[in-house]
């Protein structure tokens, strides 16, 4: 029989933690085959929501309570309350649930389905077909719900997800215990900590599922829900992009090219102080080419370095493909030049200079010659030593 712990973390929330744990405890009885907790994290309420949770954990073993003696925020009672729950408790499952009767408790049973499924991670979606958010909602707060879901969406360009920003949600401990260190690291707190689970999660390839459920607005107590976490989501997002995009193999390899391309310049007027044109031209470009093979190795391939034995076999691959780069782009020229023609489209009035059918023949064949470059490069000279990975 396995374990699932449903989380609640909770501040100030007396009136609504009396409610929802004999509901939830009403729904356990529906499940088979899961032994069913719930396990209320507390901030030191000034209401003394604990003591609620502490007499209901007298009458119902199912019911277990964690108390923070300083506020840890959502991020903190959660992380704090999966390390309870997959310790302590043995929980092969938790979920993510609020104390306010937002997340429809009847779906637990659906999560647990999607669970013995195989998935990995299960989210309660409000923006899939069959989900909902409140209708009284003022137009702001629909604003930021639906338009901040689009914005992550967009910023990390995965729309697979509908809804990033849910806390309704089911996590096997695989999950926990693989994105656990990158959250430690960031140092995730308030809201941001779901955006954040949910991205590394995605990162490291779990099986992520949706399921619908309708949003119900809090009717006792008051939201959380501060300003800073549009702030803090907006600077998450970006910065997590921004690393994505700096640390990818693609931009490294074009960082590279653009460095080829400054080293064959720069050596073309050091070789030409010492040989014939054509001869100066030819030691330019093998320049640029050993520049290339050397930060390709140490830095776009660096998971995939060369040893030092496979160096020479390898460098000769890497002249073939360059090569071929250039074929590709002289074949475009020719064959541009021949059916087209070379024809004047504009002159740049400011700088005087005439843009015609050959410089974009030119341009073609670079990008579809980087384009052959980056296939060769990972199909043959580091291509992975692991294909599964």
């Amino acid at each position: 029989m396995r374990t699932a712990v449903i989380i609640i973390p909770t501040y100030n929330e007396r009136e609504n933690i009396a409610q929802v744990i004999p509901i939830l405890l009403d729904v356990f009885k529906k499940i088979r085959n899961w032994k069913m907790s719930i396990l209320v994290v507390d901030d030191t309420s000034p209401d003394k929501t604990y003591e609620v949770v502490e007499a209901l954990a007298s009458k119902h073993p199912q019911v277990h309570l964690l108390l923070n003696k300083q506020k840890a925020g959502l991020g903190g009672a959660y992380l704090k309350g999966m390390a309870y729950a997959f310790g302590t408790l043995q929980a092969d499952v938790v979920f993510e649930f609020d104390a306010d009767l937002s997340h429809d408790p009847s779906k637990i049973p659906q999560f647990i389905d999607r669970i013995e499924a195989g998935y990995d991670l299960v989210l309660g979606s409000r923006y899939i077909k069959g989900g909902g958010i409140p209708e009284n909602w003022g137009l702001h707060r629909k604003f930021l719900s639906i338009f901040g879901n689009i914005v992550i969406m967009a910023v990390l360009t995965d729309f697979r997800i509908r809804d990033w920003t849910t806390g309704y949600r089911a996590i096997t401990r695989a999950v926990y215990e693989a994105v656990l260190p990158g959250l430690n690291s960031e140092r995730f707190s308030g809201y941001t900590f779901q955006i954040g689970f949910l991205h590394q999660a995605v990162r490291k390839g779990f099986d992520v599922i949706e399921i619908p459920f309708v949003f119900v607005d809090r009717t006792i107590g008051q939201s959380k829900l501060g300003t800073e976490y549009i702030k803090n989501t907006l600077l998450y997002i970006f910065k997590v992009r921004a690393q994505e995009i700096l640390t990818h193999r693609l931009f490294k390899f074009i960082v590279v090219g653009g460095t080829g391309a400054l080293v064959q310049l720069v050596s073309l007027q050091l070789w030409r102080q010492l040989f014939p044109y054509q001869l100066a031209f030819f030691l330019a470009i093998e320049s640029a080419v050993v520049s290339n093979f050397i930060l390709n190795n140490i830095w776009t391939f660096a998971d995939r370095k060369l040893a030092l034995s496979e160096l020479p076999a390898k460098f000769f691959q890497f002249n073939l493909a360059s090569g071929g780069s250039i074929v590709i782009q002289q074949l475009i020229a020719l064959v541009g030049q021949s059916t087209i023609g070379l024809v004047d489209i504009i002159t740049l009035p400011i700088i005087g200079i005439m843009i015609d059918t050959g410089m974009l023949f030119a341009l073609v064949g670079i990008l579809i010659g980087m384009f052959w470059n980056f296939f060769a490069y990972n199909a043959f000279i580091w291509k992975p030593k692991n294909p599964k990975k």
